[in-house]
């Protein structure tokens, strides 16, 4: 490409020209491209899905409606709960009875657990029907591995 001798150059006297930028305007844009890069890893982060295993308390909440009717817990309904998918074990007591249902083997004993963290253990008051027409207090316990 070719020059005509009639153009001038806009940076002075015959050098080449080079773009500039103030010192400030640097720094500016570099710590707003840090802070937008820092946003978005925390949006991904709060955008991921739980990896962790279901706790105890949502394996209480899928056994409670399948023991319950009519708002009183069946212990006999303990022994139709099965398929739990990670190592469980569920228990009912009231009334100085215990009954229990384990996953298999491997599942944690509610009894031995007590200020472990290596299980997660959940429990919440019920009512439980003893005997026909007979219902008291209990509680239904759930234990899981972490």
């Amino acid at each position: 490409m070719s020059r005509s001798s009639g153009e001038q150059l806009l940076c002075g006297k015959g050098g080449e020209s080079r773009a500039a930028v103030e010192p400030i305007a640097a720094l500016v844009a570099v710590l707003a491209v840090g802070a937008a890069l820092g946003l978005y890893v925390v949006a991904l982060d709060d955008a991921a899905p739980e990896r962790e295993r279901p706790t105890a308390e949502s394996t209480l909440n899928r056994v409670e409606p399948a023991v319950t009717t009519g708002g009183v817990v069946d212990p006999e309904r303990l022994r139709g709960v099965d398929g739990f998918r990670y190592a469980a074990t569920v228990s009912i007591e009231a009334d100085g009875e215990t009954w229990t249902v384990r996953s298999g083997d491997e599942a944690p004993a509610v009894e031995a657990v007590r200020g472990t963290d290596a299980v997660a253990v959940a429990e919440r008051p019920v009512t439980v029907g003893v005997r026909p027409g007979q219902n008291v207090r209990g509680i239904l316990r759930a234990a899981v591995y972490r």
